[in-house]
């Protein structure tokens, strides 16, 4: 497994959402999209392709797992995917890289004294 998250920041935003889709719990597909569309409050959708292919690039990082957990009532068919440790790391990174844009853009974007915009 992989141990430097840097090579992979910055994340698009199909990655970052899938990680944080499945930061909480385990999630089938269609999980993932509608917990990707809960946290954005509807703004970012992953269609079916994006998340599949998205999915399958992390599964060959080692960010994504998938877990082989079926529930009783189930499709067999129906993949359900996990955060790994090596994804947790990623998406740590992530967030740090985030707050720091976030904490310039707050210094960049305060008015100046005198300035009423």
């Amino acid at each position: 497994m992989q141990e430097d998250p840097s090579p992979y920041i910055p994340l698009s935003a199909a990655n970052l959402h899938i990680l944080l889709s499945l930061a909480a719990e385990d999630r089938h597909g269609y999980g993932i999209m509608q917990e990707v569309a809960r946290q954005s409050e509807g703004k970012y959708k992953l269609g079916p392709g994006t998340l599949y292919d998205n999915l399958r690039k992390m599964l060959d990082t080692g960010m994504v797992e998938e877990t082989g957990k079926l529930a009783p009532d189930d499709d067999p068919r129906r993949r359900y995917y996990r955060l790994s440790g090596f994804g947790k790391k990623v998406l740590k990174a992530e967030v740090a890289r985030l707050e720091s844009v976030i904490q310039h853009a707050r210094l960049h974007l305060r008015p100046a004294p005198g300035d009423r915009s």
